[in-house]
C-alpha cells in the first residue's frame, strides 16, 4: 500500500532537495509549482498537501501518504513524459497515479486492499460531467433528507439528544465485528445508511462511483469517531453528526476539480485488484517504463485498519474471510497478517543481515521476557517482509523495459523491540542480488525516534533495471 510508514517518531526534518530549483510543470496548460523544501523545515511541511496539489489528491488520501511534489520529482528524473508508462506496485489510495496523470503520463496500479483500489480507480476517473454529477448529487440529498425528516431525524446536529431514538439501523452483525469499538456513533450510522441507499439507487449511472468515494471520505473525516494520530484510532464520540450536507460538500469539491479538466484529453492510468508480489499476472512483459511507489514498512501497522470503517459500511469487506483473503494478498509487514503456510522467507535465506536482524529480535524478546503470541512473531514476520519484498522484485523485472528506473519510498524503524531496521539499506542489497543496479539512496527527511533516541531515515532507494 501506498505509505510512508510509521510517523509518530515525531521530530523531523525535512533536507533540501538535491540539485537547483525545478522548473514548473503543467497541469493541462495550468502551472504546478515545484519547490524544494528548505533546511530545518519539520515533518509536517516535508510531507504536507499543498494547497496547489489538492485537487484530486484530496477526494480520499490516505493520512500517511507521501505528498505529490515526490512523485513529480521521479517524474522528472526519470525522463516519464506522455510516451512512457509508470507503475506503483503498492498504489494505495492513487498518490503516483493521480500526480502522473495530472502531469501528462499514463500510469498503472497494483492495490491488495479493494477499497484502496476502488478509490485509486475513482481519483483517476475524470470523464465525468461535473453538471449532471452535481445535480444528481443534489437530487439523492433531497430524497435522504426527506427520508429522514419523515423519521422524525434532522441532518443537522441537534443541541442535546437524550439517549437515541428507536429504530436506528445497524450494520449486519458480521461485518459490526470488524469495526473498532466505537468508530462511529448509532445516529450517524443510521444517516449514513439512509444516504447509501439513495445513493445505490443510482447504481447505473456514470458518477456513481465518485458519490461513494465522496460519502467514503465523509464518513472518515467528518461523521466518523475516528482519529489519526497518525495510527488510526477512536476518539470523542459524537452522538450526532451531519452526514447529508457533509457528503455534499465531497461532491462539490470534485465537481469543481472536473470542471477545471473537462474537455483536455488525459492519459489513461489503469488500477488492479492484484497482489504485488504477482505482477506478471496482470501486466504484460516489457511495458513498463519507470516505478514509483512506496511499499509498506516492517511495523506493527494493521493497514487494514486505515479503512476498515469505509470498507464495510461500503461492503467491500462483509466478514472475516473476506478480510483474511484481504490480508492474505498483503506483503508480511505486521503480526497480524501472518499464516501458518507464509514461505516467502525462503526467498532472503541467502541474506545473512535479515536473519542477524531477526535473530536479535528475537534474542531482545527473550532478554525483555517479551511472551505474548504477536511479540514471538517479530522476528519471522521481519524475514517474511524482506522476502515478500525480494519476491514482488523478482516478479517485476519481467513487466520492466531494458534501463528502466524505479524509486521506493521506505523508512527505517524500530518497532520490533528497537532493534534498528535500516530498510533502505537491506533493500537495496535485496535488489542488487536479484540483478538490479543500486543508483543511490536519496534522503528525503528524517525523524527523530524518542524510543530509541535516534534519527530514523525515510529514503528513496532508486534502482535501475539492467537484464
Amino acid at each position: 500500500m501506498s505509505q510512508t510508514g510509521d510517523r509518530q517518531d515525531d521530530e523531523a526534518t525535512a533536507l533540501p532537495a538535491h540539485g537547483a530549483r525545478e522548473p514548473q510543470l503543467s497541469l493541462y496548460g495550468v502551472d504546478v509549482a515545484e519547490a524544494p523544501a528548505p533546511a530545518g523545515e519539520r515533518n509536517g511541511k516535508a510531507n504536507k498537501l499543498t494547497p496547489e496539489d489538492r485537487a484530486f489528491h484530496d477526494w480520499y488520501r490516505f493520512v500517511l501518504s507521501y505528498p505529490p511534489h515526490l512523485v513529480r520529482h521521479y517524474l522528472r528524473d526519470f525522463d516519464l513524459s506522455a510516451d512512457r508508462t509508470v507503475l506503483d506496485p503498492f498504489c494505495g489510495t492513487g498518490t503516483t497515479l493521480v500526480e502522473a496523470k495530472r502531469c501528462g503520463v499514463p500510469s498503472i496500479g497494483l492495490e491488495a486492499n479493494p477499497f484502496a483500489q476502488f478509490a485509486s480507480a475513482v481519483k483517476t476517473d475524470w470523464e465525468i460531467d461535473a453538471d449532471a454529477f452535481e445535480a444528481a448529487a443534489g437530487d439523492i440529498a433531497a430524497r435522504a433528507l426527506d427520508d429522514l425528516n419523515r423519521q422524525g431525524l434532522r441532518d443537522e446536529v441537534r443541541d442535546v439528544w437524550r439517549g437515541h431514538p428507536a429504530g436506528l439501523r445497524r450494520l449486519d452483525p458480521e461485518a459490526e465485528k470488524l469495526l473498532l469499538a466505537g468508530s462511529i456513533s448509532p445516529l450517524p450510522l443510521h444517516k449514513t445508511l439512509v444516504l447509501l441507499d439513495r445513493i445505490r439507487e443510482r447504481d447505473s449511472e456514470r458518477g456513481y462511483r465518485h458519490m461513494l468515494l465522496a460519502l467514503a471520505n465523509a464518513l472518515v473525516f467528518s461523521v466518523s469517531n475516528l482519529h489519526f494520530g497518525p495510527e488510526v484510532g477512536v476518539g470523542k464520540p459524537k452522538a450526532d453528526a451531519p452526514v447529508v450536507s457533509a457528503w455534499l460538500r465531497e461532491i462539490r469539491k470534485m465537481a469543481g476539480d472536473l470542471r477545471c479538466v473537462a474537455g483536455n484529453a488525459a492519459p489513461a492510468a489503469t488500477v488492479y485488484l492484484a497482489d504485488s508480489r504477482s505482477i506478471r499476472k496482470v501486466i504484460a512483459r516489457g511495458s513498463i517504463d519507470g516505478v514509483i511507489t512506496s511499499p509498506p514498512y516492517p511495523n506493527e501497522k494493521d493497514y487494514t485498519r486505515t479503512t476498515r470503517l469505509e470498507s464495510v459500511i461500503l461492503g467491500f469487506i462483509r466478514n472475516k474471510p473476506e478480510l483474511r483473503a484481504l490480508k492474505q494478498r498483503l506483503v508480511r509487514s505486521n503480526t497480524r497478517n501472518v499464516y501458518k503456510g507464509d514461505d516467502d522467507d525462503t526467498w532472503v535465506a541467502e541474506h545473512p543481515e535479515v536473519h542477524r536482524i531477526a535473530d536479535e529480535i528475537e534474542r531482545r524478546r527473550i532478554e525483555l521476557g517479551k511472551d505474548s503470541g504477536f511479540e514471538r512473531l517479530y522476528g519471522r514476520v521481519t524475514r517474511l517482509y524482506f522476502g515478500g519484498m525480494a519476491r514482488h522484485l523478482a516478479d517485476l523485472r519481467a513487466v520492466l523495459k531494458p534501463g528502466a528506473k524505479l524509486a521506493y519510498v521506505v523508512g527505517d524503524q524500530a518497532s520490533y523491540l528497537r532493534v534498528m531496521i535500516r530498510t533502505g539499506q537491506l533493500l537495496g542489497d535485496i535488489a542488487q542480488a536479484l540483478g538490479y543496479e543500486l543508483l543511490r539512496i536519496d534522503l528525503f527527511r528524517t525523524r527523530f525516534a524518542t524510543a530509541t533516541r535516534e534519527q530514523l531515515r525515510e529514503e528513496v532507494v532508486v534502482l535501475r533495471w539492467r537484464p
